[in-house]
């Protein structure tokens, strides 16, 4: 260990800053179960055109709140490993107020319900889906 790297020991509040930026803050998880209901879903999947938003706003994963730049992105973004841990963490049944209560003494515990989540299809799938029904 040299002269430099012995001086750089000490880190000060630098890593809770980086925490706590809200320059890439994404929604919590909480916003996106909201987000999955589907009267919400069928409205973030389907909206108009915006130029300022990647890819014109049409290619977006509603688990990880992301707009992508084209639909070969979003698949490949469905494959990958934040997709899949994003997923994961959605399983469990958001935070509730009551749960809050419950933790602070004013009930019984009642351990968090399981939800099933699943990769949201894509518009060329839903598609092919459809014609194969026919």
């Amino acid at each position: 260990m040299g002269r430099y790297a012995r001086k750089k020991q000490h880190k000060g509040d630098k890593p809770l800053k980086e925490k706590y930026r809200t320059k890439r803050k994404t929604k919590d998880l909480d916003e996106i179960h909201e987000d999955m209901s589907p009267k919400n879903s069928e409205m973030l999947l389907n909206q108009p055109v915006d130029h300022d938003k990647p890819g014109c706003g049409q290619h977006y994963c509603l688990h990880c709140a992301k707009h992508f730049i084209s639909i070969d992105a979003l698949k490949n973004h469905f494959r990958s490993k934040p997709h899949k841990r994003r997923i994961k963490s959605l399983q469990t049944e958001p935070y509730t107020p009551e749960e809050a209560e419950r933790a602070a003494g004013m009930g019984s515990y009642v351990p968090p319900r399981k939800v099933k989540v699943t990769t949201q299809l894509v518009k060329e799938d839903m598609v092919t889906n459809e014609s194969n029904d026919v």
